[in-house]
Order: C-alpha cells, then sequence, then structure tokens
C-alpha cells in the first residue's frame, strides 16, 4: 500500500494550483456576482487541458485518469469556493468521458473537439420534473426511430449549463424510453444539440448558489436528431448514466475536498490573530475541539474519494475491478463529502462572527454553492444510502425492478 503521489501527479497538482490560485481565486466573487465564467478563463482552462481532460486524445482531451481527473478538482475546488467553475470542470470530464467511450465516431468528431477547446459544452440530462431519483419510474421522456433518425419528445428539468449549450453549441447526454416495456432496461442514451436545433424550448431557473454555471430545463416537441447521436447500444442507456454518475461522485468528494480545505484555511487564519477576552480565538478549547474533529474528518474524506478513483483507474486500466466496485466507492464518497464540507464552512462562519454573514468573506458562497451537491446533483443522499445497501445486500432489495 502506497500513499505517496507520482512525479507526474505532483507537478499537475502544482501546475493545477498555480493556475486555479492566480487566475481563478481572485475572480471567485466577480463569477458570483455576474453569474458568468469569463470566457478568458474558459481558454485559459483549455489550454491546460481542463475541459474534458479524461476525453481521448484522439478528439481533444488529455486522457488523463481518475487520480488524475480528481487532483484537478480538488485544486479547483479550493480556489473557487462558489463551487461554479469545478460544477462546469466535472460535469464535462464525467460526461466527456462518457460521450468519449461511447460516442459514434461522427458525433465526437463534430463536438469534443470544440467541448475539449472551450468552444461547445457537454452535459449530463436525466433528471425530469417529475423524476429525480425515481427517473426508472417517472421518465416521460421517449425516443422513436424513424428511418435514420431519432424522434424525441419530453422535458428534463434541473440541468446544468442550458445558456452554455445554447450559447456556445455542443449536446446533452439524453436520457430516453426507448421500450417502455423494459423497466431500467429500456432506455437509451443520445447526445441532444440544445443550440438552433428545432422543436426545443429552453428554460433556466436561479440557483441560491454555484451562480457562474446556469441551470435550468429544456422541453423537446418532435426533435430530430440524426442516428449517429445514439451512444452505444440501444436500451443500454440507463447502464452508461450510471457509470456517468459514479464518475462525476467521485469527482464531487474531490471538489468538497478543496472546498472544505479553502474553508478551513480560512478559519485558521481568523481565530489565530482574532482576540477575544485578550486571547486568540484559536486558544480556546471550543473552537480548537471542532478544528480537529473537522480536519480529521477531511483526511477520511480524502483517502475515500481517493481510493474512489484509485478503483476506477484500477477497473478502466487495468480490468481488476467492476462497476460494482466503483458504484459502492463513490456512493461512500459522494454521501460524506458535500455534508462534511457544509458543516466545515458553517464552523468557519461561526468563527468569523457576523462578518461571516457578510460577503466581506467567500464563505458563505460556499455555504450556497456546496449545499447543491447534498439536495440531489448526481443524487441525494438517500439515493447514495440506496446503492451502499444494495451493494451489500444485492440487487434483490432495489426499490426499481
Amino acid at each position: 500500500m502506497d500513499f505517496s503521489w507520482t512525479d507526474e501527479q505532483e507537478i499537475w497538482r502544482k501546475t493545477v494550483r498555480n493556475f486555479a490560485q492566480k487566475k481563478i481565486k481572485p475572480r471567485v466573487r466577480e463569477i458570483d456576482t455576474n453569474k458568468k465564467i469569463p470566457e478568458e478563463i474558459i481558454k485559459d482552462m483549455a489550454k491546460l487541458g481542463l475541459l474534458a481532460p479524461t476525453a481521448s486524445q484522439e478528439y481533444g482531451g488529455a486522457g488523463v485518469d481518475w487520480t488524475m481527473a480528481a487532483i484537478a478538482a480538488e485544486e479547483l475546488g479550493r480556489a473557487d469556493i462558489s463551487l461554479a467553475i469545478p460544477v462546469l470542470y466535472l460535469v464535462e470530464a464525467a460526461w466527456g468521458y462518457i460521450f468519449s467511450r461511447y460516442g459514434t465516431a461522427n458525433a465526437k468528431e463534430e463536438y469534443l473537439p470544440k467541448v475539449t477547446s472551450g468552444d461547445a459544452f457537454c452535459g449530463i440530462a436525466v433528471t425530469e420534473p417529475e423524476g429525480g431519483s425515481d427517473i426508472v419510474g417517472a421518465a416521460k421522456t421517449k425516443a422513436v426511430k424513424k428511418g435514420n433518425s431519432w424522434i424525441l419528445n419530453g422535458e428534463k428539468m434541473f440541468i446544468s449549463g442550458i445558456t452554455e449549450s445554447s450559447k456556445w453549441g455542443g449536446v446533452h447526454l439524453t436520457l430516453a424510453r426507448t421500450d417502455p416495456s423494459k423497466g431500467h432496461k429500456g432506455f437509451s442514451f443520445f447526445a441532444v444539440p440544445l443550440k438552433d436545433s428545432p422543436g426545443i424550448e429552453t428554460t433556466l431557473l436561479e440557483d441560491m448558489g454555484r451562480m457562474g454555471i446556469s441551470t435550468g430545463g429544456f422541453v423537446m416537441e418532435n426533435v430530430k436528431i440524426p442516428e449517429h447521436h445514439l451512444l452505444g447500444e440501444p436500451n443500454r442507456g440507463f447502464y452508461y448514466a450510471m457509470e456517468g454518475f459514479s464518475a462525476a461522485r467521485v469527482l464531487i468528494g474531490a471538489t468538497c475536498i478543496g472546498a472544505s480545505e479553502a474553508a478551513l484555511e480560512l478559519g485558521i487564519e481568523h481565530i489565530k490573530t482574532r482576540k477575544a477576552f485578550g486571547r486568540p480565538l484559536g486558544s480556546f478549547e471550543g473552537i480548537q475541539f471542532p478544528l480537529a474533529e473537522h480536519y480529521c474528518n477531511i483526511e477520511g474524506i480524502k483517502l475515500l474519494t481517493y481510493r474512489a478513483a484509485w478503483i476506477m483507474d484500477r477497473m478502466y486500466k487495468e480490468k481488476k475491478c467492476t462497476h460494482h466496485d466503483v458504484a459502492l466507492a463513490a456512493a461512500i464518497s459522494k454521501l460524506r463529502a458535500p455534508i462534511h464540507a457544509f458543516e466545515v464552512m458553517n464552523e468557519v462562519a461561526d468563527w468569523l462572527g457576523a462578518t461571516g454573514y457578510t460577503k466581506e468573506y467567500p464563505i458563505e458562497m460556499g455555504i450556497r454553492g456546496v449545499r447543491s451537491y447534498s439536495i440531489g446533483a448526481e443524487g441525494t443522499m438517500n439515493i447514495m444510502r440506496i446503492i451502499i445497501g444494495r451493494e451489500l445486500l444485492g440487487k434483490e432489495f432495489l426499490p426499481y425492478k
């Protein structure tokens, strides 16, 4: 067992950290206020290989493994505590990989090089107005094959990157029923372009946090897409989506680690210098004890998350693990990381006192942003518990068939 980083990983972390601390961190408040990630940051991320970095090099990706992808997620979370840029990063890293793995050559040639260069967006569209956690039972979006095309009808909601995809171009990997009689085995996965697609109407929602990336939905009415926009095999879409969600959950865990560390570092700086009753706040046990607990929890979650990334690398590179191993490890990380990141930020806000409730400090951006990860992004906390229970008890204990 080796807990050290390789030279390549050390260099990658240093490179991403230097970039993120110099180019991203000073502009986080601007991003949160203006509700937009500046174009120059997008282009600089592209030059560094931070847009869909897990995609194949053949299509412009960096071809990094999941440990490297998690390292970058951690450093972006450390720099952008609002989590807008980390959301952009992890969505494209997870779903850009699925697109690269299962998409047709024609579709990948058309879109992936634009995604990795920052000229297009790659997102995920699974959730529906009546079906988030219960997508199998509640999903109504359907796709029907007609000649050399697919016709899609339905609605997706609570989707990241609606504005980005509508303006830049790109695709949202969209789950639709192609055989309603087969339950979860009757879904297929499609690369659906939102920009200039007849029959698509988009809508926007205003989130409480991670303001730099848009959220919304889109309605599809007889939307016609080419046959080659189908990913992989028909009726295997549910499995591709679950594979992508596991990847995204690992990167969420890493993002939350970085944001937690940034928040705790901010808090430590404050309690070492701020005085009460003639003593630094850090000299009081009431401050030291929660500090110790939070630090230990971050270190524990870090081990869980990077173990999950390691398992993913073992599965994809060495074929020594299965997706069941990945699903379990990813769900454990996702169950622990967002909740604890939220607790750390709330604790630090307490240390800051009244200033923690102002926009003089970035902690309020972190509290608003990280909450999305426990409410629903890539699965609620109870869905993580269901996944863990499934892996421990067996598929016969799933709530769906």
